[in-house]
């Protein structure tokens, strides 16, 4: 295959039809245009297996999240004198352990199935896709919201459960759990004051042991106050649903993309099908694709004074352009990407009334939700305000399992370091293309000569052939 640097003068030196390959029963086929080396159409069994196996670890870390949550924890020496553990047993909880995980988990699986089979991949389709590769979108955004949702919620979960018995702090509520044997106090009395004889408390420090409630379950769940489950739960699905919400409906604070940012083609939904920017070629139009790129504002703009028919100067112009390259969505979207996250507010609190847990302790399990979640989203989706509500795609075959030192992408091949051309999941439309479906070469190769303006260089009209010039 020929080597990017010398790939624009074969193509400037030939007028004769894009050459043609009959598909290949080999490893690979190869795409000239992209220069890549792109894996046979076909759904590879390792990269499968590599996502199956990353269920399997979420599965596993579940259950030992669930098991350290059942273990009897350490239990933390506390004062019966101490007021922040002397309130009532709430015997009906605001929000019991079950309707929790209903609404931060099963709501969000609800609220994601819903918004990636109806609502996805939106209306960036150009006219002709066929509806198999609509669907393979559908499921593939579907497979890593759940993905996503999984991580956020084990994390936060497997963390909270692990501090939980290992900490051991007392609940506001410890005392009333307790039923402490007062009858025989001296002999629970530990630490400095455990040796003055006294028939009072004040000041001493006692051991679990006072506790004589038969029932073990309720008193050991007295010694798992910090951090709060409910509150780390709660946050870690319903920010990631706050956050996957905003990133399927564009609903961000209004920004100006960086100089040098992507083109827009590459955020539609498939973007090697669509029509090339540079060049023009026979093909589906581009929908929701921007057309206001008047360049970032220069010294001269700003210190001229000269006005168009309008009679507008130019400074006014640049300012017009400018902020007319983004503006803030409707407020009932804002509203629906805040909803989840207010209820995961709502559920924290509720810990506080309930006297479940002290303030530090809903804080703190509230963080570990966030945290969980932002980082869970930011590992499969693409940033919302830029990455157009797109998932991250799929692993390269290989590296589905490992990629080892110097590689700086999941998303590359070994043999060349290349990205993949094209989207993963049209490589079953592809087979017969050797240029690439986001070319247009398989049907405009004879008339390329014929686009040449008067005077111009035909390396100009295939310079987007170079070195990373893979138009996908």
């Amino acid at each position: 295959m020929p080597d990017d640097s010398i790939r624009p003068l074969i193509y400037a030196r030939t007028t004769s039809p894009a050459p043609t390959f009959e598909p290949r029963d080999t490893m690979d086929s190869m795409d000239l245009a992209g220069g890549d080396v792109r894996r046979k159409a076909k759904i590879s069994w390792v990269l499968a297996l590599s996502y199956v196996f990353d269920w399997v670890i979420l599965v596993a870390f579940g259950v030992i999240g669930y098991i350290l949550g059942d273990i009897t924890p350490n239990m933390r020496p506390f004062s019966l004198d101490d007021r922040n553990i002397a309130f009532p047993y709430t015997e009906h909880e605001t929000v019991p352990v079950w309707l929790a995980m209903v609404i931060a988990v099963l709501g969000p699986i609800v609220i994601i199935t819903i918004v990636c089979l109806v609502l996805v991949p939106g209306s960036t389709v150009p006219p002709g896709t066929p509806k198999s590769l609509i669907w393979k979108r559908k499921l593939w955004e579907l497979h890593m919201g759940f993905l996503g949702l999984a991580l956020s919620c084990i994390a936060a979960w497997f963390v909270t459960n692990a501090m939980k018995n290992l900490f051991g702090k007392p609940r506001p509520d410890l005392l009333d759990r307790c039923e402490p044997d007062l009858e025989n106090l001296s002999k629970y009395i530990i630490g400095g004051l455990k040796n003055l004889k006294t028939a009072t408390t004040a000041g001493q420090l006692v051991s679990p042991d006072i506790c004589k409630n038969p029932d073990k379950d309720k008193l050991d769940d007295g010694f798992r106050s910090y951090p709060s489950g409910h509150s780390s739960s709660a946050s870690a699905g319903l920010i990631y649903l706050s956050l996957f919400i905003a990133s399927k409906f564009a609903i961000t604070i209004p920004f100006l993309a960086p100089a040098g940012h992507a083109d827009a083609s590459a955020f539609a939904a498939f973007p090697s099908r669509t029509r090339l920017p540079s060049i023009k070629v026979s093909g589906p139009d581009i929908y929701e694709m921007s057309t206001r790129t008047t360049g970032a504002p220069t010294p001269s703009t700003f210190g001229s004074t000269t006005t168009d028919a309008k009679g507008l100067s130019r400074p006014n112009q640049t300012v017009s352009a400018v902020r007319r390259k983004a503006a803030a969505p409707p407020l009932y979207l804002l509203c629906a990407a805040v909803i989840p996250f207010a209820a995961s507010v709502y559920i924290a609190g509720s810990r506080w009334w309930d006297f479940r847990h002290h303030a530090f302790d809903i804080l703190f399990g509230y963080t570990i939700g966030v945290i969980t979640s932002i980082f869970a989203f930011r590992y499969y989706h693409l940033p919302i305000s830029s990455g157009a509500g797109w998932a991250w795609g799929p692993r390269s075959h290989d590296k589905a399992f490992w990629a080892g030192v110097g590689s700086f992408s999941y998303a590359t091949d070994h043999l060349r370091g290349q990205y993949r051309s094209g989207d993963e999941e049209e490589g079953a439309l592809n087979a017969g293309m050797p240029f690439g479906s986001g070319s247009g070469l398989h049907a405009a190769g004879p008339d390329m000569a014929a686009r040449k303006k008067p005077g111009q260089d035909e390396r100009d009209v295939t310079s987007y052939f170079g070195a990373g010039g893979n138009q996908v």
